[in-house]
């Protein structure tokens, strides 16, 4: 379907950094000025820069040698339109974006995010602006799309950590503890767990009883390996805190009043304080457990850093280049999803406040399985 007008698109990137957004900006922008002649406006900061109207032009030059760049040229932040920090003062800017999306005469805005970035992009969406959306988080649990901008860098990235801790954990007889990053949804830690060969993988799907995880770690040392590798997720949690948290959760479900409400919110959050800290707690009760010298690892932002794989520029091509062709057909409102060997078009509103955690019966935990590795139930 041909264009009816001219247009002047705008992009921004949105939530954590992660490789592969230069080669998102790159694929936008190059597809829509090369097959369709329209100008590319870039946002710095994300939906802050657009409520601040700090803007950039994409041209040619400014899309030239990015693809191989990582983190994101036009910056990002975590900042929700509705709540913004201006002036020392938390304001709700979404009219402000509204006004700044129409004085640059866009006729579509290109959100590059998570989680928060879909559930702004549908507040804005419901304000009546053209959007579209790209998927990017390290932990890939991005809602209806196969796979997510940066999770193969990151995945990548935290295997070869595991490959090298294994030659020290070899050298002194100890368990390693490796943290890597997934707060709600284990798929980066299970993933490079397998591909680096943990013997012990935690995620946040599968609440783990120290008890098991140190009777596994005790049948390896009476056996001939003399060393333990435990890949954890961040937000890993053990069979207490889990009850804990569900048991909170299920009251406030049910909370009569807005005042019991923000009583067993105030409640949860303490939960998450308290939790914060749990692979250090973790390698303590390991080694109370087995007797062996725990050792522990965080490689937190590391993850996010560095040149992006192949596989992430490909997709990230893929995705951009198609986001430019479901603008030229006039399809917003949706997320330009991974599916299958190609790409869907998944409206916003299926994808906000959802979240894509590891199935009970994913194959990957039945491979985890078969291979001897501890799940910590």
């Amino acid at each position: 379907m041909k264009r009816r007008q001219p247009l002047r698109i705008g992009i921004l990137t949105a939530g954590g950094d992660s490789p592969g957004l230069n080669a998102a900006i790159r694929a936008v922008g190059k597809a829509a000025i090369g097959e369709h002649g329209w100008e590319v406006v870039g946002f710095r900061d994300g939906f802050l820069g657009l409520a601040q109207d700090r803007s950039i032009q994409l041209n040619k030059g400014a899309l030239s040698g990015i693809l191989t760049i990582g983190g994101t040229i036009l910056g990002t932040s975590r900042d929700k339109p509705h709540r913004m920090m201006i002036d020392g003062k938390v304001r709700d800017m979404t009219d402000v974006i509204v006004a700044n999306y129409k004085k640059h005469r866009l006729g579509a805005l290109v959100c590059i995010g998570g989680g928060g970035t879909h559930k702004n992009a549908l507040r804005l969406m419901k304000k009546g602006l053209n959007i579209i959306t790209l998927p990017k988080t390290i932990d890939n649990d991005v809602a209806l799309t196969d796979a997510t901008i940066g999770f193969d860098t990151a995945l990548g990235i935290a295997a070869e950590a595991l490959d090298r801790l294994h030659s020290t954990a070899h050298s002194h007889h100890r368990i390693i503890i490796a943290e890597i990053m997934g707060h709600r949804a284990g798929w980066l830690t299970l993933a490079a767990g397998i591909g680096g060969g943990a013997d012990v993988v935690l995620i946040p799907e599968i609440p783990y009883d120290s008890q098991t995880v140190a009777a596994a770690i005790r049948r390896r040392s009476k056996g001939t390996a003399n060393f333990s590798i435990v890949a954890v997720a961040e937000g890993a949690l053990s069979r207490g805190y889990a009850a804990a948290f569900a048991e909170a959760s299920e009251r406030k479900l049910h909370a009569k009043t807005d005042e019991d409400r923000m009583r067993i919110k105030a409640e949860l959050h303490e939960l998450d304080f308290k939790h914060a800290g749990n692979t250090w707690r973790l390698a303590k009760e390991l080694e109370e457990l087995t007797g062996l010298e725990a050792r522990v690892t965080i490689l937190g932002y590391v993850q996010r850093g560095g040149t992006p794989s192949v596989k992430d520029r490909l997709l990230a091509t893929r995705l951009g280049t198609a986001a430019v062709g479901f603008i030229n057909d006039g399809v917003f409102g949706v997320m330009v999803a991974s599916r299958g060997g190609g790409v869907k078009a998944v409206p916003i509103e299926k994808v906000a406040g959802n979240l894509k955690i590891v199935p009970k019966d994913h194959h990957w935990l039945e491979t985890a399985r078969r291979v001897g590795t501890c799940l910590g139930d």
